[in-house]
C-alpha cells in the first residue's frame, strides 16, 4: 500500500458492507455457547477472589495478630496492587500473547497461588506462615493481572458488531455478564466464609483452589468454540506516534507552513479477520485540535516517498488517542467511589463482629457473610435495571440505553455518598448503645444491637456497584480504540486498585490528626474510636468528587463513526449535563 503524502483512496473490496458480509453465513464461533465458557471461568475467578478478600481481614487479626488499622492498610494494599497489575497483563496480551494465552497463563499462575495459600494455613510451620501467606497472596495478584483484563473483553469479542443478532445481544451482555459473576462471588461469601469460621481456613482454602481447577478445565473444554484475537503489537507506540508527530509539527497550521491536507488511513477493513469486529473511522472532533497537527501533510512529507509513522498519522491514529485522553479525567472522578467500596472489606467486617449475630440459638452468621447482601442486591438490582428501569428510562428520555453512560456512572457516584451517610448513623448508634451498656472500654464484648442494622449500607453499596461499576465496564469497553479494549479494561479495573490505595492514604491522615489531637479515630477499640466521624470524611470528599465529575463529564464526547448513523456508544450526548438534556 503507498503511504506517501497523499489521501489513502479506498478501492471498491473495501466498500462492501460488513453487516451483509457477516450475516450471510451463521458463524460456527463466538456468541452466546462461546462467552458462556469463558463467564465460567469468570464466576470461579471471583469465588476464589471474594472467598479470600471478603474474611481476609478476620484473619489478619485474628490469626496473625496484626492491629484493626495495619490489617485494613495491608488488605487495601493486596486489593490495590491486584487492581493494578492488570495494566501490564493488558498490556502483554495486546502486545505479545493475546487474550486466550494470557487468560490460560494467569488462570495456571492463580490456581498454583491458591494452593500455596492453602498449604500456609495448614502444613506450613507457624514461624514461617506469616511470610508464605503474603507470598501466596501476591502470586494471587500476579495471576489477577494476567486474568482480570482479558476474560471480559474476550467474551465481549464473542460478540461480532457487525452482525445484526450478535450486536443485539451485546447491548445487554454487560448487564448479565456482571449478574453471573456476583452469583460467584455471592456463594463464596456465604458458603466459603462459613467454612473460614465454623470449620477451618485449610477447608475454605481448598474450596477455592478446587473450584479454580475445575473453572480451568472447563474453559479448556470450549477452546474450540472461541474467537481469538490475534495480538496486535504494544497499543502504546500508535499513541506515542500521535504525541511526537504533533510534537514535530507544533508551529505547524493547516492554512500556515501546512497544505491544508490531512492524512487519511486506510484502515476499512483490509485486515479484517473473519469473525472479528471489522475497525471502524471515527469522524473528526474539535477537542484536543493540538493533536491534529500529527496529520497534517507539510513540504517535508510532501517530498518524502514513503510515510514517517514518527512524523505523520492518520486520522483514525489521532482521533484514537483523543479517546483514551477523554477517558482519562473521568477515571480520576471515579476514584473516590472506589475508596468508598473498599470498606466492605474492612471497617464494615470489623463493625459487624461487634454486633448481635445470633440465628436461632445454635447459628452465628459470620461478620465477613453480611457481604453477600450486595451480592443479593445486585442479582435483584441488574434484572430491574436491564427489564423495567431501562425501558422506562428509554420512553422518557428517548435514549436507546434509558440514560448514557456517564449518567449511570454519576448515579452511583451519588449513592456512595448517601452509603457514608447511611454508614456513619448506623455506626452512631452502635456506639451510643455501647456507652448505654458500659461497653466502651470491652472492645471484645458484643453491643446488643443487631447485625441487620449494617443492611442499609450493605444494599447500598450493591446499588452503587449496578450504578458505576458496570457502566465503567461498559464505558472502558465502548469508548476505547478497538485495538485498546484490554487496555481498556484494565483502566477501569485500576480505578479499583487506585481507590484502595487512596482509602489507605485518607487512614494514614486521619491517624495522625486525630492521634495530634488526642483522640484517635481508628484505634483497635472501635466502641471508643470515631469510625463515623471517618465515614462523613468519606462522604464529604466523594461529594467534592462528584461536582468535580459532573464538571468533566459536561465535555466528554462520545466516540462517533464516519458513514454511520448510529453514533458508538451514546453519540454526541454531553455527559452529565444530560440531566437535564439528553442528546442522541
Amino acid at each position: 500500500m503507498d503511504s506517501s503524502v497523499a489521501p489513502v483512496t479506498i478501492d471498491n473490496a473495501h466498500r462492501l458492507n460488513p453487516t451483509k458480509l457477516s450475516s450471510q453465513k451463521k458463524p460456527s464461533k463466538g456468541g452466546w455457547k462461546a462467552a458462556f465458557f469463558v463467564i465460567s471461568v469468570e464466576m470461579a475467578e471471583r469465588f476464589a477472589f471474594y472467598g479470600l478478600a471478603g474474611n481476609l481481614i478476620t484473619y489478619l487479626t485474628n490469626n496473625l495478630g496484626e492491629p484493626v488499622i495495619t490489617a485494613a492498610k495491608n488488605v487495601n494494599t493486596w486489593v490495590g496492587v491486584s487492581a493494578i497489575f492488570p495494566l501490564l497483563g493488558a498490556f502483554i496480551a495486546d502486545s505479545y500473547l493475546g487474550r486466550f494465552k494470557t487468560i490460560l497463563a494467569s488462570s495456571v499462575i492463580y490456581f498454583l497461588g491458591m494452593v500455596l495459600l492453602s498449604l500456609s494455613v495448614s502444613v506450613i510451620p507457624m514461624h514461617s506462615r506469616k511470610a508464605v501467606f503474603f507470598t501466596a497472596l501476591y502470586v494471587l495478584a500476579i495471576g489477577e493481572g494476567g486474568h482480570k483484563p482479558c476474560v471480559q473483553t474476550f467474551a465481549a469479542d464473542q460478540f461480532d458488531e457487525n452482525n445484526p443478532e450478535e450486536k443485539a445481544a451485546k447491548s445487554s451482555f454487560f448487564n448479565w455478564w456482571y449478574l453471573g459473576i456476583v452469583t460467584g462471588a455471592s456463594v463464596a461469601i456465604v458458603v466459603v466464609i462459613y467454612l473460614q469460621d465454623n470449620v477451618s481456613w485449610a477447608a475454605g482454602f481448598g474450596v477455592l483452589s478446587g473450584s479454580l481447577a475445575v473453572a480451568l478445565a472447563v474453559f479448556l473444554i470450549g477452546i474450540r468454540k472461541y474467537r481469538k484475537q490475534r495480538p496486535t503489537g504494544s497499543p502504546f507506540t500508535s499513541v506515542a506516534q500521535v504525541l511526537v508527530a504533533a510534537a514535530k509539527k507544533w508551529r505547524v497550521s493547516e492554512t500556515h507552513g501546512g497544505r491544508g491536507i490531512c492524512y487519511e488511513d486506510d484502515r476499512r477493513g483490509g485486515n479484517h479477520v473473519k469473525g472479528q469486529t471489522m475497525s471502524r473511522n471515527l469522524v473528526r472532533t474539535k477537542q484536543f485540535r493540538f493533536l491534529d497537527k500529527a496529520m497534517i501533510i507539510d513540504d517535508k512529507d510532501t517530498l518524502s516517498k514513503t510515510r514517517d509513522p514518527w512524523r505523520l498519522c492518520s486520522l483514525n491514529q489521532v482521533e484514537e488517542v483523543k479517546l483514551v485522553l477523554r477517558l482519562i479525567p473521568i477515571w480520576l472522578g471515579c476514584l473516590m467511589f472506589s475508596a468508598v467500596i473498599t470498606q466492605l472489606h474492612t471497617f464494615f467486617t470489623k463493625q459487624g463482629s461487634t454486633m448481635l449475630r445470633s440465628i436461632g440459638p445454635n447459628f452465628q452468621v459470620p461478620p465477613a457473610a453480611l457481604q453477600s447482601l450486595v451480592g443479593l442486591t445486585i442479582l435483584i438490582a441488574v434484572p430491574i435495571y436491564d427489564r423495567v428501569f431501562v425501558p422506562i428510562a428509554r420512553k422518557i428520555t428517548g435514549h436507546p440505553s434509558g440514560i448514557t453512560m456517564l449518567q449511570r456512572i454519576g448515579t452511583g457516584l451519588f449513592i456512595s455518598i448517601l452509603n457514608m451517610v447511611v454508614a456513619g448513623l448506623v455506626e452512631t448508634a452502635r456506639v451510643n448503645t455501647a456507652a448505654k451498656h458500659g461497653l466502651i472500654d470491652a472492645p471484645k464484648a458484643i453491643v446488643p444491637m443487631s447485625v441487620w442494622w449494617l443492611h442499609p449500607q450493605y444494599v447500598l453499596t450493591g446499588l452503587g456497584d449496578v450504578f458505576t461499576i458496570v457502566g465503567l465496564q461498559e464505558l472502558f469497553y465502548d469508548q476505547m480504540p478497538e485495538e485498546m479494549r484490554t487496555i481498556g479494561a484494565a483502566a477501569y479495573i485500576s480505578v479499583v486498585g487506585v481507590g484502595s490505595f487512596i482509602n489507605t492514604a485518607v487512614i494514614s491522615v486521619v491517624q495522625v490528626i486525630s492521634l495530634r489531637h488526642g483522640n484517635e479515630w481508628l484505634g483497635d477499640n472501635l466502641n471508643r474510636a470515631k469510625l463515623n466521624y471517618f465515614y462523613w470524611v468519606l462522604a464529604g470528599l466523594s461529594a467534592f468528587n462528584l461536582c468535580a465529575y459532573i464538571w468533566i463529564s459536561k465535555g466528554f464526547v462520545y466516540k462517533k463513526v464516519e458513514n454511520n448513523d448510529e453514533r458508538v456508544g451514546e453519540g454526541k450526548a454531553s455527559g452529565m449535563g444530560g440531566y437535564l438534556d439528553v442528546k442522541v
